[in-house]
């Protein structure tokens, strides 16, 4: 084989084209040691072992989870040959791992967005009422979203579920995360929710939900969202940004429908309370009609008994003022011509007049007047 010689540049080209071919990504793990951010734009850190450390290198745009050193964490990264000799990882994904690394990384990140006010409850919007088309990001392998799914549908029934299966763990989960939550938001028939899924698992296979441009893109969501993540006690970044927290996905197909039996016993009792209301409502109706009638009846009894007693002592007047009574009495009535005589003075000596008793009636003539003053 004739000898080649190669510039620098060229070997290491050579090497790099050589690398591409060989590890075109090689996932990492190891502990952060001398992290640093220079001009606020390059990322420069060791990842390290018990008995080995390498160099990487990232962009800090492509820092979603905030690191220190100490931290383990694994990365996705290309191997590469620098221009001044020097071996490196080129970073392209890194996320933290073990419990106190994620620990560490999420209070750092949850710092960082709340004093954005991306947690602030003023921000959250009111899900739907009764969603028929609901959006769906999580994996259809999931038990998570099959129990999502059957209990939908023991609840309410006839709803639209449109999923975009994605794989909810992994260092490459965070991506397609993302790129689903913009899928269901730029459909033409648009969806009245997005609900973002995972069941239980451990922090590591937890993590993609602690990823910033995650809980970014979550918070910049058009449809409104409900995260169920994980168990109860598992609380994520992307259930604080969400417009509504579900314990479990169980629980998040419980807040998104109604149970239709629910609802039609709820029904049924206000119906049955209305019919009830207007029932004693007649009745009470009928009751004061009874008692009104009732009472005019007895004020219509007391008027004419009232017009009767009146009639009665009105007759009674009347009878002790007829002359007939009065002749019946033993009193007698003078008449001269058809008058009546009331005093000495309607008569003289000589007028004919007739006494009329109650049993007839005499002629007389007047021989004597005299008076009583």
């Amino acid at each position: 084989m004739q000898d080649v010689t190669l510039g620098v540049s060229e070997a290491i080209e050579l090497i790099n084209g050589a690398l591409d071919q060989a590890f075109p990504f090689i996932l990492v793990e190891g502990e952060v040691a001398s992290f640093k951010v220079n001009q606020g734009k390059f990322v420069f850190f060791d990842v390290k072992d018990e008995s080995g450390s390498l160099n990487c290198f990232m962009m800090a745009f492509s820092l979603k989870f905030p690191i220190q050193d100490g931290m383990k964490v694994r990365i996705l990264a290309q191997p590469k040959i620098t221009a001044w000799g020097k071996f490196s990882l080129t970073v392209r994904e890194i996320m933290p791992v073990g419990e106190g690394s994620l620990k560490k990384s999420f209070e750092l990140l949850k710092a960082k967005l709340e004093k954005e006010g991306l947690f602030d409850e003023t921000r959250k919007r009111a899900l739907p009422r009764l969603p028929t088309r609901i959006g769906v990001v999580s994996s259809s392998q999931a038990a998570g979203y099959i129990d999502f799914l059957k209990i939908l549908e023991n609840r309410w029934g006839n709803l639209v579920v449109v999923l975009v299966d994605v794989p909810v763990q992994g260092i490459e989960a965070p991506a397609q995360i993302i790129g689903a939550l913009a899928h269901l938001n730029e459909l033409a028939i648009p969806v009245d929710v997005i609900a973002v899924l995972r069941g239980g698992g451990s922090a590591d296979d937890l993590s993609a939900f602690n990823h910033e441009d995650v809980v970014r893109a979550i918070a910049t969501s058009r449809a409104p969202t409900i995260v169920g993540v994980g168990h109860e006690v598992d609380v994520s970044l992307a259930d604080l940004v969400s417009d509504r927290r579900a314990a479990t996905p169980s629980n998040a197909a419980e807040i998104l429908v109604p149970d239709k039996k629910e609802v039609l016993a709820r029904a049924q009792r206000t119906a049955d309370m209305a019919f009830n209301g207007v029932t004693a409502a007649i009745r009470v109706f009928q009751e004061d009609t009874n008692l009104i009638t009732k009472d005019i009846s007895k004020t219509l009894e007391n008027f004419m008994t009232l017009q009767n007693n009146s009639i009665t002592s009105f007759k009674r007047t009347l009878n002790q003022l007829n002359p007939e009574a009065v002749l019946k009495r033993g009193y007698s009535l003078v008449k001269k011509g058809n008058k009546i005589m009331a005093s000495t003075s309607d008569v003289i000596l000589n007028d004919e007049v007739s006494i009329q008793f109650k049993d007839g009636t005499i002629g007389a003539k007047v021989t004597d007047v005299s008076s009583s003053k």
